[in-house]
């Protein structure tokens, strides 16, 4: 699986920013997706996650109320639409990829279980 992120950038706090990811080599149908994000010196993060048909979506605590999380079945892409930022969310922000998958959404918020990544997109946040 390939997974291309983009969409990242420079706003001010309060503005809004979308993230895209399309994937390539496996069914996207098959493919349950999320965004983590890794800022210098800290552990990559989990931000949203999406079940494979987009019933579902899990999303960080630190995202909730901000970030929404979507997927284009027509298009093979998942979107991360994130508003009113804050500094604390500069960071690069990395699309992953989990084939197959067949446990819940909140069992995957660690980096561990998720088996593809792309190469990430910076997002900077000033205040």
């Amino acid at each position: 699986v390939q997974l291309q992120a983009s969409g990242g950038g420079l706003v001010q706090t309060g503005g809004s920013l979308r993230l895209s990811c399309a994937a390539s080599g496996r069914v996207f149908a098959d493919l349950t997706m999320a965004w983590f994000r890794q800022a210098p010196g800290k552990e990559r993060e989990f931000v949203a996650a999406i079940s494979r048909r987009g019933g579902s979506t899990q999303l960080a605590d630190s995202a909730r109320g901000r970030f929404s999380i979507s997927r284009d079945s027509a298009r093979d892409t998942v979107t991360l639409q994130m508003t009113n930022l804050k500094p604390e969310d500069t960071a690069v922000y990395l699309c992953a990829a989990r084939w197959r998958s067949s446990q819940a959404l909140s069992e995957l918020t660690t980096s561990r279980p998720w088996s593809y990544w792309g190469q990430g997109t910076q997002v900077t946040v000033s205040s």
